[in-house]
């Protein structure tokens, strides 16, 4: 349960990592599938949603400390770390198809 500013500005920050983190592993899958490294591209991918999974958690459980009744101060940095969340996303999905895609024309 966030309990202080701070609390709420450590949880942020972690959202941050795990997005930016889930973001990179997805760029790193496309690089490595480019490459022929299908495998690896695979694990890449693997690790860009555990990073993303550890993002959503966070922001999942703020959102249900607000519905239980908390109420935040909603400081710019939480605004960014949604941000992060919301490309990491949509990153993902992306390298997932263009790592497939990749698979699919090499083979030809």
């Amino acid at each position: 349960m966030t309990k202080t500013k701070e609390d709420l500005s450590e949880l942020t920050f972690q959202f941050i990592l795990h997005s930016g983190n889930a973001r990179s592993c997805a760029m790193e899958a496309i690089a490595l599938q480019i490459q022929g490294k299908s495998s690896d591209a695979q694990e890449k991918l693997k690790e860009a949603e555990d990073e993303f999974v550890a993002a959503h958690k966070i922001q999942t459980g703020l959102i249900q400390q607000e519905l239980s009744g908390e109420v935040f101060e909603i400081p710019m940095l939480l605004i960014h770390a949604q941000d992060h969340l919301m490309t990491s996303m949509t990153t993902k999905d992306l390298a997932i198809e263009i790592v497939e895609l990749h698979k699919k024309t090499s083979k030809n």
